[in-house]
């Protein structure tokens, strides 16, 4: 029998190569990670020590690289980064017959370190008995998190509410504090407890100039007073018979002219009365002084944003539909985004209550007893967020909003529910992610919710004031919007009957561009008394309802125009 030498040989290959390929295999290390995905994770400043499982590595070497340089040579390898990121690794383990490689993502995410904010002044003086209601909120993690208020370093309450009784002279560091696994954070205030006796006497007021127009009413109201017993007292001088004895004076002149009205407090709470004078001086001018007629050139629509104020929302500092950006972080920059905002037709969100625009004209607009100036807004059938609208004149005729702010009477203008001089504070968020909380002038506190899952920007809280709280005022209106669904799922936000922008109105609403109409003549003053204005050069519109919707979030007028009717 012949053997083909040809075959012979293929075969004698094949086998060796057959035999290599068996101790390649049963000699050769493999890798067997502890994290079938190849993906770990740990948190920065915290270690994990990554271990494989191997075969056939008895006499093999390591080798684990990252960015191209040798991290470690042992079988196991502890990590840690001080930096949050993606670092990618790879191990290989080589032995005399062959190696085996393996790819490693490590993910070094943030610690879930809890965060409190307690809403209101960080620093207090109060007297004996006084009671002082906190809240606390605390940023969610998906750690278990314990929580407990201290006064002095006592615990004396694990609720998110406490009530703190200053039943005793001293001062008291009170903190809120949240802690878990990863860490704790706390927030505190300090209150000094004080007798009334030694309470600091407070008598101020946001300024000591003022201008109106020749017969009307001017008031002058301190922005706080002191607590106790305290007499006042008011005159005008060259005009005896105008006095006053509360902390605020309303002051009327029918003349033009410059007038210096002194006040004097006096506190009897004290061992020792203290007094106190304030001097004002007053400027009145005759109402069409600084009156601009139009002309040829005035334009209908605003010609300038004097102010954008909002309150917190979950559109304020919004990088997407909002339409922010990393710019807007002063007064001039947000006023400059509202300008931008209005000159496209788009919507500008007021925030919640109280927040507020501020525009001009190029021209007076007339009191012409019928609708004067339109208001556009996005309102629509179930979906009405109304604003109250003010107005005012340029009364020393320098160009600037600086003079009295009249509020245009709407329908609910004398009903119960209505609040004039409804006040609400707002405070800066202790970490981005959180609610803003807010109290109040009637005792009451609440919070904008963060609504993480549709603005996702850090804060609600405008990046452009600088204060870690501020106060809005203004006329609120009895909230209507409710839950239609009963689940949560759909609500609804009624219209109110007229006077007010933002609003689907049956009378003064118009659809073709989503204005409401505005008439100067329901112009009303402090006392809610009518003001007979020839004219205004100035339009403000602020938020005017202290509620929210669920998932939909706080109410918050939105603008998109001004303009003068008379020149549609």
């Amino acid at each position: 029998m012949k053997i083909n030498l040809k075959y012979f040989w293929l075969l004698i290959l094949v086998a060796v190569l057959y035999s290599c390929k068996i101790d390649e295999e049963l000699f050769s290390p493999k890798i067997t990670l502890d994290n079938e995905s190849g993906i770990y994770t740990v948190k920065y400043g915290r270690e994990i020590l990554i271990e494989p499982k191997y075969e056939n590595a008895e006499d093999a070497t390591f080798s684990w690289t990252m960015d191209g340089v040798v991290i470690s040579t042992a079988p196991s390898l502890p990590f840690m980064k001080e930096e949050v990121g993606e670092y990618f690794i790879t191990l290989k383990v080589s032995n005399e017959i062959g190696e085996d490689t393996e790819e490693i993502r490590v993910d070094v995410v943030e610690l879930e370190i809890p965060t409190v904010s307690i809403a209101g002044n960080k620093k207090m003086t109060v007297t004996v008995g006084t009671s002082i209601p906190l809240v606390a909120t605390v940023r969610e993690t998906s750690l278990p998190t314990s929580f407990m208020w201290t006064v002095n370093d006592k615990n004396v309450s694990s609720e998110y509410t406490y009530t703190f009784i200053a039943d005793k002279i001293g001062t008291y560091i009170i903190k809120a504090t949240a802690k878990n696994e990863d860490g704790s954070h706390y927030d505190m205030i300090e209150v000094e407890v004080v007798d009334a006796s030694d309470m600091p006497f407070v008598w101020e007021f946001e300024k000591y100039n003022y201008h109106t127009v020749a017969g009307r009413r001017l008031l002058i109201k301190p922005l706080q007073t002191s607590y106790g017993q305290v007499e006042y007292s008011w005159n005008v001088e060259g005009m005896n018979d105008i006095a006053g004895s509360e902390a605020q004076f309303v002051f009327v002149a029918n003349e033009p002219g410059e007038y210096k009205i002194n006040a004097v407090a006096t506190s009897s709470d004290n061992d020792n009365n203290i007094t106190v004078t304030r001097t004002f001086v007053v400027t009145v001018y005759d109402e069409k002084e600084f009156y601009r007629p139009k002309s040829g050139a005035s334009q209908a629509d605003w010609s300038k944003v004097f102010e954008y104020t909002p309150a917190p929302g979950q559109f304020i500092n919004e990088l997407k539909t909002g339409g922010f950006d990393a710019t807007h972080t002063t007064p001039e920059a947000a006023v400059a985004y509202a300008e931008g905002r209005l000159n496209e037709c788009n919507w500008i969100s007021l925030g919640g209550f109280g927040g507020y625009m501020v525009v001009g004209f190029d021209h007076s607009i007339d009191n012409s007893r019928s609708y004067d100036f339109g208001v556009i807004g996005n309102s629509y059938d179930g979906s009405s967020e109304p604003g109250v609208v003010w107005v005012m004149q340029d009364e020393n005729g320098n160009g600037f909003p600086d003079d009295t702010w009249y509020e245009l009477a709407g329908s609910e203008n004398g009903k119960f529910e209505t609040i004039q001089n409804y006040a609400v504070t707002y405070y800066r968020p202790s970490a981005a992610g959180m609610p803003v909380q807010w109290t109040d002038n009637l005792g009451n506190n609440g919070e904008i919710d963060y609504l993480g899952q549709y603005h996702n920007q850090d804060y609600y809280y405008p990046l452009w004031i600088n204060n870690d709280s501020y106060t809005l005022t203004g006329t609120r209106l009895e909230a209507r919007n409710y839950d239609q669904s009963g689940n949560g799922t759909y609500w609804v936000q009624p219209h109110y009957d007229w006077g007010y922008a933002d609003n689907f109105s049956p009378t003064d609403f118009n659809s073709s561009d989503k204005a409401n109409f505005f008439n100067i003549s329901n112009a009303i003053d402090f006392e809610g008394n009518t003001v007979n204005l020839s004219h205004v050069d100035f339009v403000k519109v602020q938020t005017a309802v202290n509620s929210k919707s669920g998932w939909l979030g706080e109410l918050s007028t939105e603008v998109c125009g001004f303009y003068d009717c008379s020149l549609r």
